[in-house]
């Protein structure tokens, strides 16, 4: 089979495994009588962000050199920087692309407080773990200390968010569980199987599209910088990106936003926390300037929502242009490094 007939099947793959988690996740809410800030924003959010979580990990801690913590530090810092741009752009395409069905046509109506929550603190809490990477090497035991603020900030924002009144959708309202349909209140062990296989099916997609898209760089010769900075990224989001438009065709606008919005506090708390603890946690310039634009993505996006009460389609898609923003600046400067190598080989011959 063709690369590119493997791409198609990887979609595939990671379509199905997103429509049967929204469908299980959202059971599963029910049954642990959580409310939908608490079902996007936690069950949803951390489950779709297992793909681009081992990517640092793996680069961390078996990699285990100096290029290993780059390549770690940088996933760490890309992840949020592609959910505060890409996806949210993805997610104002879908509303614009649905809105003839939708009751509040471009309108995002998600929870207020559960977003506004999501977005002030993804900006506070990414903000520290960003300039903690400013902290000079001899103040080692600061920036173990702020980790550790970070992890406390994260399960706090999880307590707050389970012991908010339930409101998701009620037994009229939801669809059938997919392992147990012909069940009105189906098993917890059946709802808990279906989200462990469709995480499974997500991250075999997203591994299976990362080769595929790998392969097709290197029969065509793309370069492995743009591989590595913008392919494999945009392939380890597309669980949360194919979640929210699921949510937004079915109008759960809470869902859908916060299955982003959720992803993001946890890629900037306990991730960065453990970037912190097993790497020295020196920030590059392009390292910087990909957290730079994802605080004001995500600080733009808090901005409306605080002052209209409400997300527009519009100000999601703006997130393209902050990420198209990135790309260009990148690959300026990979042009600039190349054409200075040429002219200093050529002086030395």
């Amino acid at each position: 089979m063709s690369n590119i007939a493997w791409l198609l099947v990887s979609l595939g793959v990671i379509l199905v495994g997103a429509e049967v988690f929204v469908n299980g996740v959202e059971w599963l809410g029910k049954k642990l009588d959580l409310s939908e800030g608490a079902v996007g924003s936690v069950l949803a959010a951390v489950g779709t962000a297992l793909p681009e979580t081992l990517i640092p990990i793996i680069a961390i801690v078996f990699a285990g050199d100096a290029a290993g913590h780059e390549i770690g530090i940088g996933a760490i810092l890309g992840a949020p920087l592609m959910l505060s741009t890409l996806a949210m752009f993805v997610t104002g395409i879908a509303v614009v692309a649905f809105q003839r069905r939708r009751a509040h046509r471009t309108k995002v109506v998600a929870d207020y407080t559960t977003m506004s929550r999501d977005l002030l603190f993804f900006v506070v809490v990414y903000a520290v773990a960003v300039v903690t990477g400013l902290i000079p090497p001899p103040y080692r035991s600061l920036q173990l200390m702020i980790a550790a603020l970070l992890v406390i900030a994260y399960f706090w924002y999880v307590l707050v968010l389970v012991r908010e009144e339930r409101d998701i959708d009620d037994d009229s309202e939801m669809p059938k569980c997919y392992f147990a349909p012909r069940k009105e209140n189906p098993p917890l062990l059946r709802i808990l199987l279906q989200v462990l296989v469709a995480l499974g099916l997500i991250i075999a997609g997203a591994n299976l599209f990362v080769d595929s898209v790998s392969s097709i760089a290197v029969l065509y010769g793309v370069p492995a910088f743009v591989l590595a900075l913008i392919i494999t990224p945009v392939a380890t989001e597309l669980p949360e990106k194919f979640n929210s438009i699921i949510w937004v065709f079915r109008e759960k606008d809470t869902l859908a936003l916060g299955n982003i919005t959720g992803a993001m506090v946890f890629q900037s708390s306990l991730i960065p926390a453990l970037g912190i603890a097993l790497t020295d946690w020196q920030l590059t310039t392009g390292a910087l300037l990909a957290a730079l634009i994802a605080l004001v993505s995500a600080g733009v996006l808090c901005w409306e929502l605080k002052t209209k009460k409400h997300i527009s389609a519009p100000m999601l898609i703006l997130g393209g242009a902050f990420y198209m923003l990135f790309i260009l600046r990148i690959l300026h400067n990979s042009v600039f490094l190349e054409v200075s190598a040429v002219n200093t080989s050529l002086n030395i011959h």
